[in-house]
């Protein structure tokens, strides 16, 4: 039995009603937020910090959040981000001095830990971090900005990643993000994906259940 997670990404979202928008998609079915933070310096692009995550847990958002960091350096903002309330702390390798000691500080401060590749990143930067890993993110887009096509040499990223988590024996989440829609999500739930990072495909439709519901038929149309 496949435990799929549907994690919209605010990116997408109405900023002005940033609260409301985490509320209706939550309420619409998903399971998980995601956060993207860039930083105009790993990434060409300026979005949200720690204290916009803090005001979505006051607002009243109890469901998990995937904090993504797109930053250099990260140790600082993964101290802030915990504080404000994420779940999952995710970070680019090469974006760390230490990746064994950032995983670490996100674990110590009491969260998930999570590296995220892009696609020109191979997947041997994760070769010594296994037991340090509670998610691998691969991007299927160019980090930077939302609504881009998804590229379709992540499919074979995911298959390798996905071999590579099963023969580590951990209960390691593989995310694919970028581009992910009703038309492509069971293409990479088949490369080995089990959670599933989609932006634009759910806040510009007029209702976000009935995507998240398609998503959800296209899921199970091939779970064995």
């Amino acid at each position: 039995m496949h435990d799929y997670v549907i994690a919209p990404s605010l990116l997408a979202a109405d900023f002005a009603r940033l609260g409301e928008e985490a509320d209706a998609v939550l309420t619409a079915g998903a399971d998980m937020l995601h956060f993207d933070v860039m930083d105009n310096h790993f990434v060409p692009n300026l979005t949200v910090g720690p204290m916009v995550c803090e005001a979505l847990r006051r607002f009243g958002i109890k469901a998990p959040i995937d904090v993504h960091l797109m930053v250099q350096p990260v140790d600082r903002l993964i101290n802030d981000f915990a504080k404000a309330g994420a779940t999952f702390i995710t970070f680019h390798p090469e974006a760390s001095e230490n990746v064994s000691e950032s995983l670490a500080l996100i674990r110590r401060l009491g969260c998930k830990a999570g590296l995220s590749l892009n696609p020109e990143s191979s997947v041997d930067l994760l070769k010594n971090y296994w037991e340090q890993l509670d998610l691998v993110l691969i991007m299927s887009v160019n980090p930077g900005f939302g609504g881009q096509s998804f590229i379709p040499s992540a499919l074979e990223k995911l298959t390798q990643t996905r071999t590579l988590i099963n023969a580590s024996g951990r209960p390691i989440r593989l995310s694919i993000d970028g581009g992910i829609k009703v038309e492509n999500i069971a293409a990479t739930a088949k490369a080995g994906a089990d959670t599933f990072v989609a932006g634009s495909a759910i806040f510009s439709q007029p209702s976000y259940a009935n995507v998240i519901a398609e998503m959800r038929n296209q899921l199970k149309s091939i779970c064995i």
